[in-house]
C-alpha cells in the first residue's frame, strides 16, 4: 500500500486502473493513487470507437499500458496495447 503511494508511473508498464472521468476525446484513468493518465479514444480498442462510453464507464477497472509521459508529466495510456491482437482479412 505504501509502495503504491510512492511509486512512479513507468513507461511500458501495464496497470489495472479505475476510470475516473470520461470526455469526448478519451477516458481519464487512475493507475496509481493520485496518478491519472489519459487513454485517448483512438487507444481504447483496435476497431474505431464512436463514443468513449460505448467502451468504458466511470468506475470501471481496466488494464492499460503507459505509452508515454510528456515533458509536462502528462501520462498517455493505451487499452488497445493490452488487448489481444486482431487479425483482419481483406
Amino acid at each position: 500500500m505504501v509502495r503504491d503511494i510512492t511509486e512512479d508511473v513507468q513507461v511500458g508498464k501495464v496497470y489495472e486502473g479505475k476510470v475516473k472521468k470520461i470526455t469526448d476525446f478519451g477516458a481519464f484513468i487512475e493507475v496509481l493513487p493520485g496518478k491519472e493518465g489519459l487513454c485517448h479514444i483512438s487507444q481504447l480498442d483496435h476497431k474505431r470507437v464512436s463514443k468513449v462510453s460505448d467502451v468504458v464507464k466511470v468506475g470501471d477497472r481496466v488494464k492499460v499500458k503507459v505509452i508515454s509521459i510528456d515533458p509536462l508529466g502528462r501520462i498517455n495510456l493505451s487499452r488497445k496495447e493490452v488487448l489481444p491482437k486482431v487479425h483482419r482479412f481483406r
